[in-house]
C-alpha cells in the first residue's frame, strides 16, 4: 500500500458528515484506503491520489481542511481552544449565523400557527417570514444535499430534510417547513457543539505539559549553571533542566540532582506520591513536590511520554468498535430505504383505499404530509452518533486515569471478557528479588529487627554482596540499608565467585561465604538447621546460607516480592464477576503456588515456556470465549497477541506500542477500573441505540396514525440526538 496522507477536517457536525466525506473521497481515482474519524476529525488516505485532489473533493462536499502546524509532531505546540458557549459556537460559522436569523423569522409563525392556532390569526407576512426562514436556514442543507447526490450518488440526512421541506412548501405548510429546517440546523449545530466538547477532552490532555522549561546552561568557567527559560521544543536530549517545587515536569528525563516526591497521576493514574532521587526517571507532565530537581532530558518534546500518550489516544478513536461499524453499515442502507418507504406511504393508501393524498380538511391529515413527516422522523442522527461519542469518552476517561486503550474494538472486547491470564514476574510480582526472611543461628525470633544476631548476619552478607555481581546482591543491600546495618562492616576484600554455588570474601580477617543449600550440604556443616531451611525452601523462596570461617551463621531467603496491590486488584475483579483468573509462569510449582496463594488467582500453570503460555491462552479461549492476557508487553508478546486483548503493565515505549491496552502505572490497580469502564461504555452504547430506535418507532406510529407533525418529529430527533450524546459524554468524568 502507498504511504498514507493525513488531513484534519473541519466543519463536521455529525457522524453522517464524516460518512459523506469518506464516500466522496473514496470515489476519487487511485484511492486505496479512506477512513475518517468524526471524533478526532482525522482523515487518513492511502493511494496515488494527490493531496490537492483530496482537498478539492473535501471542499466540494462543503467541508474544509485545517492547515497543518509548523511541526505537526509537536503536540505541545498545538493551540488549545477555550470552550465556546453554544451561541458563540453558532455565531462562529456562516451557515449557523443564517440559522440564528431564521430563528427570529420563524418565531411569529410558530407561536401563532402551531402553539396558539385557536387565535385564528392569519397574515400573509407570517407565511412570507416562514418561507424566508426556510430559505435562510435551508440553503446550506439543500446545497449539501445536492453535493451528496451529484458527487457521492447517495441519499443522506440532508437529502431527506430537503425533500421534506420542499414537500411541505408544495402542500402549503409554510410554517412547518420553516420550523423543521431551522430546528434541523440548530440540532446539527448542537451535535457539533457537543462533539467539540468531547474533542476538547482529548486536547485538554495537552494542557498538562508545560510549554516552557528552565534550562541550566554552563557558564563555561566553573561548575555553576545559569538559568534560561526556553520553549520545550528547543530542548535536546542530554540538556539539563531545573524543576522547582510545585512545578510540572516539562520533559521526560533522569534526575541528576535533588530529591522530591512527585505526583505522576497525569500519566500513570497513581494517587500516591512517588519518591524521586538521583538516577530516577521522571515523566513529562508529572507534578514536582517540595524539592527542586535537576533533570537530564532523555526524550524530545515530540517523543516524550505525554506526547506519545496523546497521539495514541487520538489514533485510538479511529479504530471503530464492531458495534460502530454495524451501525454505520445499517445507516448506509437505512436512509435510502426510508425514502422508498415514504414514497409508498404517500402513494399506496390513496391508490388502494382512496385515502386523501393532500390535506382536504384541518381535521384530516393527508398521506403526502404523513410521508414527509416520516422522512423527518427517520433521520438517523441519534443512531449514528450514539456509538462514537461513547467510545471516545471511554478512551478519554481511561487516558485520564493512566489507561491507554487502543480503539473502540478493544473497549467492546474487554466488556465481554470472561477470563484473564496473568504473567507472574513483573505483573503480579514486582519482578525484582527482595529479602523475605532471614534467621541467624543464634536468633530467638525469626526476622526480629531487634535481634542482634540477625542484624549481624545481614551486615556480614551486605559486606560481601557490596563487591559482588551476584544477581541477588541488590536485594541484600537494600534490606541492610533499610535496617541501618549496611555500614556495620567495611566492604569485603578478595571477593570471589563460586560459580553456580555462591560467593566468598574476607571481612575483618574472617572468611564469609554465601552459598546455595546444595553447596552447604557438601562443604559446610549445618544439619542442625536443615529443618528451618527446608521449610523456607518449600515455600518457593531462594535461600542463601551464610558461614563465617566455615561455621554456619544463618540463612537469608529471597523471593520476587508480590506487588502490594495485586491481591486487592484481583479481589476487585472477582467482585466485577471476572471469576477465572489464571497465572502463567515459568517458575516451579512451589514458587507459583506461594505467589498464587498470596494474590488469589483461581488457577495456576507453572513451568511455562513462552510457547506454553501461548497454548495456555488458546485453551482458555476455547473454554471461555473472550480472554485478556496481562504481561509486561515485551517478554509476553506472543501470549498478549494470542489473547482476545493484550494488556501491558508499565509505561515503557514497547509496552505502549505492542499491547491493546497499557496500564501506565506500575501496578494492577487500574485493571478492575478498565473492565468496569469498558462494560459501562458498551452498556451506554446499547442504551443509546435502543433509545434512538424506540423513539423513532414511537413517532413512526404517531405519523402513520396521522397524529404527528413535522416540527414535533424533528424536535424529537434533535432531542434524542442531544440526549444520547450527553449520555455518552457522561463517561468522560465517571469514576469506577
Amino acid at each position: 500500500m502507498t504511504p498514507e496522507q493525513t488531513f484534519k477536517i473541519t466543519g463536521m457536525d455529525c457522524a453522517g458528515c464524516a460518512r459523506t466525506i469518506e464516500n466522496g473521497v473514496s470515489k476519487l481515482d487511485g484511492i486505496e484506503l479512506c477512513e475518517l474519524s468524526f471524533t478526532s476529525e482525522t482523515l487518513r488516505v492511502a493511494g496515488s491520489t494527490s493531496a490537492e485532489s483530496i482537498v478539492g473533493r473535501v471542499r466540494a462536499l462543503g467541508f474544509d481542511i485545517q492547515e497543518p502546524a509548523d511541526d505537526e509532531n509537536d503536540l505541545a505546540a498545538k493551540p488549545i481552544q477555550a470552550p465556546l458557549n453554544f451561541l458563540q459556537f453558532m455565531w462562529s460559522r456562516r451557515d449557523t449565523r443564517l440559522a440564528l436569523l431564521a430563528t427570529l423569522l420563524i418565531l411569529p409563525g410558530l407561536i401563532l400557527h402551531e402553539f396558539l392556532p385557536g387565535l385564528g390569526f392569519e397574515n400573509p407576512l407570517l407565511d412570507l417570514a416562514s418561507v424566508a426562514a426556510l430559505f435562510l436556514a435551508g440553503y446550506p442543507v439543500a446545497l449539501s444535499a445536492w453535493r451528496a447526490l451529484s458527487i457521492n450518488r447517495e441519499i443522506n440526512i440532508n437529502v431527506l430534510m430537503t425533500i421534506a421541506a420542499i414537500g411541505a412548501l408544495i402542500i402549503g405548510e409554510y410554517t412547518e417547513a420553516g420550523v423543521v429546517m431551522v430546528l434541523f440546523v440548530i440540532g446539527e449545530a448542537l451535535e457539533g457543539f457537543t462533539a467539540e466538547r468531547a474533542r476538547g477532552s482529548i486536547r485538554s490532555l495537552m494542557a498538562v505539559a508545560p510549554a516552557e522549561a528552565i534550562k541550566l546552561v554552563s557558564d563555561g568557567c566553573c561548575s555553576t549553571f545559569k538559568e534560561e527559560i526556553v520553549p520545550i521544543k528547543s530542548l535536546a536530549i542530554g540538556d539539563r533542566i531545573l524543576v522547582k517545587p510545585g512545578e510540572r515536569v516539562p520533559m521526560d528525563g533522569t534526575v541528576l540532582a535533588g530529591t522530591s516526591a512527585v505526583n505522576q497521576a497525569p500519566i500513570t493514574g497513581e494517587s500516591k506520591l512517588i519518591e524521586k532521587e538521583i538516577g530516577s526517571g521522571v515523566f513529562a507532565s508529572s507534578i514536582n513536590g517540595t524539592g527542586s530537581l535537576e533533570i537530564e532530558v532523555t526524550h524530545l518534546a515530540a517523543d516524550n511520554t505525554i506526547s506519545r500518550l496523546i497521539k495514541m489516544v487520538e489514533e485510538a478513536q479511529e479504530k471503530r468498535a464492531p458495534a460502530q461499524r454495524l451501525v454505520d453499515r445499517f445507516a448506509k442502507y437505512y436512509t435510502p430505504a426510508v425514502v422508498v418507504l415514504a414514497a409508498l406511504v404517500a402513494v399506496v393508501p390513496p391508490l388502494l383505499w382512496g385515502s386523501p393524498f393532500f390535506n382536504p380538511t384541518p381535521e384530516t391529515t393527508g398521506w403526502l404530509y404523513r410521508a414527509l413527516t416520516l422522512l423527518v422522523v427517520a433521520c438517523p442522527c441519534a443512531l449514528v452518533i450514539s456509538t462514537p461519542v461513547s467510545i471516545v469518552s471511554a478512551i478519554s476517561n481511561g487516558a485520564r486515569n493512566g489507561i491507554l486503550i487502543k480503539g473502540g474494538a478493544v473497549v467492546e472486547t474487554l466488556s465481554q471478557v470472561q477470563a484473564i491470564a496473568f504473567d507472574k514476574t513483573g505483573t503480579l510480582t514486582k519482578g525484582e528479588p527482595a529479602v523475605v526472611e532471614f534467621k541467624a543461628a543464634g536468633c530467638q525470633a525469626l526476622a526480629d529487627e531487634t535481634c542482634a544476631p540477625c542484624k549481624d548476619l545481614l551486615a556480614l552478607a551486605c559486606a560481601v554482596e557490596a563487591r559482588s555481581e551476584h544477581p541477588l546482591a541488590q536485594a541484600v543491600l537494600e534490606t541492610a540499608q533499610t535496617l541501618g546495618v549496611a555500614d556495620t562492616y567495611p566492604a569485603a576484600q578478595n571477593v570471589q565467585s563460586l560459580t553456580g554455588r555462591g560467593v566468598t570474601g574476607q571481612v575483618d580477617k574472617n572468611v564469609i561465604t554465601i552459598g546455595s543449600h546444595r553447596y552447604f550440604d557438601q562443604a559446610i556443616p549445618h544439619s542442625a538447621y536443615c529443618s528451618d531451611i527446608t521449610a523456607v525452601d518449600d515455600q518457593g523462596y531462594t535461600t542463601m546460607l551464610v558461614s563465617q570461617n566455615d561455621h554456619y551463621q544463618g540463612f537469608i531467603a529471597v523471593a520476587d516480592a508480590v506487588r502490594e496491590t495485586s491481591k486487592d486488584a484481583l479481589a476487585q475483579l472477582r467482585l466485577a464477576d471476572v471469576n477465572h483468573l489464571v497465572m502463567l509462569t515459568g517458575d516451579n510449582a512451589q514458587t507459583a503456588a506461594q505467589v498464587a496463594a498470596a494474590v488469589g488467582v483461581t488457577e495456576v500453570q507453572a513451568n511455562c515456556l513462552p510457547e506454553d503460555k501461548v497454548s495456555a491462552v488458546k485453551n482458555l479461549l476455547t473454554k471461555y470465549g473472550t480472554v485478556a492476557m496481562v504481561g509486561d508487553g515485551i517478554n509476553d508478546a506472543p501470549a498478549l497477541a494470542t489473547a482476545s486483548a493484550g494488556i501491558a503493565i508499565g509505561n515503557t515505549a514497547q509496552a505502549m506500542e505492542t499491547a491493546d491496552v497499557s496500564l501506565m502505572g506500575d501496578s494492577l490497580t487500574a485493571l478492575p477500573y478498565l473492565i468496569k469502564l469498558c462494560r459501562a461504555a458498551m452498556n451506554t452504547i446499547r442504551f443509546n441505540i435502543i433509545f434512538s430506535l424506540a423513539t423513532k418507532l414511537a413517532f413512526l406510529v404517531l405519523v402513520l396514525l396521522g397524529t404527528g407533525s413535522m416540527w414535533m418529529a424533528i424536535l424529537a430527533d434533535v432531542g434524542t440526538s442531544i440526549l444520547v450524546t450527553l449520555n455518552g459524554m457522561r463517561l468522560l468524568k465517571r469514576q469506577f
